[in-house]
């Protein structure tokens, strides 16, 4: 199975808008898009959320279900799939934290960007390993 993803360059400019907007703290939102028969995930639809975490949005997000419900019927209305969440990182690397491992889910991808006083300075994306015990970093492209 491929771990490649494909990101619009309108979805990431949306991802990257609601980083920029959502700065010092976490944005969140859900990825659809398809995935083809050799797995190759593409990204063309973003659905942007509130991160309704009530600690500490500088560090952590939360995305309440009915997000996650709407989310799932504008995929099946588009004839799309959820293929996963994004999220940022304020002041800190694109890369997967122990806390994102610990509440992620297999099969979704999970792409962080960095957003470094208020400026995006890297993107990553990750899946979950199906044995729950680390990540595996997808080579992530932007398409037209």
């Amino acid at each position: 199975m491929s771990l490649s993803i494909t990101v619009t360059a309108a979805s990431m400019a949306t991802m990257e808008d609601d980083t920029r907007r959502a700065f010092p703290e976490e944005c969140c939102g859900m990825m659809l898009g398809t995935i083809d028969d050799d797995g190759l995930r593409t990204v063309n639809k973003i659905i942007v959320v509130t991160n309704t975490n009530s600690e500490n949005r500088k560090r952590r997000f939360l995305i309440e279900p009915k997000d996650l419900l709407r989310a799932e019927r504008e995929a099946r209305q588009s004839s799309l799939e959820v293929i996963g969440v994004y999220h940022s990182h304020p002041n800190h690397p694109s890369m997967a934290s122990e806390f994102d491992r610990e509440h992620a889910m297999p099969y979704w991808s999970y792409l962080i960007l960095s957003c470094i006083e208020g400026r995006i300075d890297n993107v990553q994306s990750f899946r979950l390993k199906d044995d729950r015990s680390a990540f595996d970093e997808e080579t992530l492209q932007t398409g037209s």
